[in-house]
């Protein structure tokens, strides 16, 4: 199957499972689309004990999608640019605190609770496990997603307040995440040491330097946007930002998503107040609108199917609880070794 045709089938799927839910199931969105194709590729997986060959097929599809390029190289940008596109930074700066204390304090202590219970579950079932894993494995989880949490609360009706305060957690606890990850990542593989001076400067350099660079970027497109009254230019920009952006951040190893959610920031606010027209403001909100709802039903819809075939499969092939387990474990530790080139 050619790059084309899995992006048509994907597109296909992710517009019939939201008209499914839209008129059957009528939950939000990413939940609906995402319940759908888990339920789809239940019955794949169940058809496939029938007809090995659907099964195989099925599987061969989808292992030869790189999730990573997918969504971290190529997704992720434009979902966060359009999420941050629509938060009012004023909002933002009025609950600046209570942000910075759930995507700092929350996100480390969400990690530490996260690898307590999973290491005393895993006890209980009797699999042996390191407690450095567990931790791991909270460190992985904790933070919260921005495209879920901002798709599920736009429909569930919260306070403004809570809203904004949720929203702003999800897109700033990045550089968190990935520097208590690392460092856990070196003990649990015995690479070295926490190295609290080290892991500081990585988090100022991916951290702070993706939010300098993500808003230098978005001053550039800022300036070039007050030059032009033409909003099909004008949203291409904007696109070009997203795109071009991103890719450079992601090279030089500094937060791409931090970057693009500082970026839509200044766009989404100075942009929209000092270098739009009222014509450009409202074709480049609906231009957003529309690619934040397509990419997050495909993600949703590519989750569903991802998870439940390759889960399923392993499980139709006889594991127990505990060789699956150690089975991510193991997978998931190398796959991260092979990123840090060790």
């Amino acid at each position: 199957m050619t790059t084309f045709e899995l992006i048509a089938c994907l597109i296909v799927l992710a517009a019939v499972f939201s008209y499914l839910n839209f008129v059957l199931l009528k939950l939000p969105s990413a939940i609906g689309a995402m319940s759908l194709a888990l339920a789809a590729s239940l019955l794949l997986v169940l058809v496939g004990l029938v007809i090995p060959s659907l099964k195989e097929h099925a599987q061969a599809i989808v292992s030869g999608i790189d999730m990573q390029q997918t969504f971290l190289h190529g997704m992720l940008g434009f979902m966060l640019f359009a999420g941050a596109l629509h938060i009012n930074l004023n909002e933002l700066a009025a609950r600046k605190w209570p942000i910075t204390a759930l995507s700092t304090v929350g996100v480390v202590i969400s990690k530490a609770v996260i690898g307590v219970l999973t290491w005393g579950a895993l006890s209980v079932l009797g699999i042996p496990a390191r407690p450095m894993y567990c931790f791991l494995f909270g460190a992985i989880i904790s933070p919260t997603d921005p495209i879920a949490v901002i798709a599920i609360l736009r429909q569930a009706g919260v306070p403004r307040e809570m809203e904004i305060t949720i929203a702003g957690e999800s897109l700033f606890n990045d550089g968190v995440g990935v520097v208590i990850f690392l460092g856990l990542l070196e003990i649990a593989t015995g690479a070295g040491e926490f190295d609290v001076v080290r892991l500081g400067g990585q988090f100022l350099w991916e951290a702070v330097g993706g939010v300098a660079i993500g808003f230098v970027l978005g001053w550039m497109t800022y300036r070039i946007l007050r030059s032009v009254d033409n909003y099909q230019v004008e949203v291409l920009m904007t696109v070009a930002l997203v795109a071009g952006g991103y890719a450079a951040v992601n090279a030089i190893h500094m937060s791409g998503p931090l970057a693009m959610v500082v970026a839509g920031l200044l766009i989404g606010n100075v942009g929209r107040t000092f270098a739009m027209s009222p014509t450009t403001v409202e074709r480049l909100d609906v231009f957003w609108e529309l690619i934040d709802a397509t990419l997050n039903a495909v993600l949703f819809v590519l989750i569903g199917l991802t998870y439940v075939v390759v889960v399923f499969s392993i499980l139709v092939q006889g594991l127990s609880i505990g060789s699956l387990t150690r089975h991510w474990l193991g997978d998931g530790l190398s796959h991260c070794d092979e990123k840090l080139g060790r």
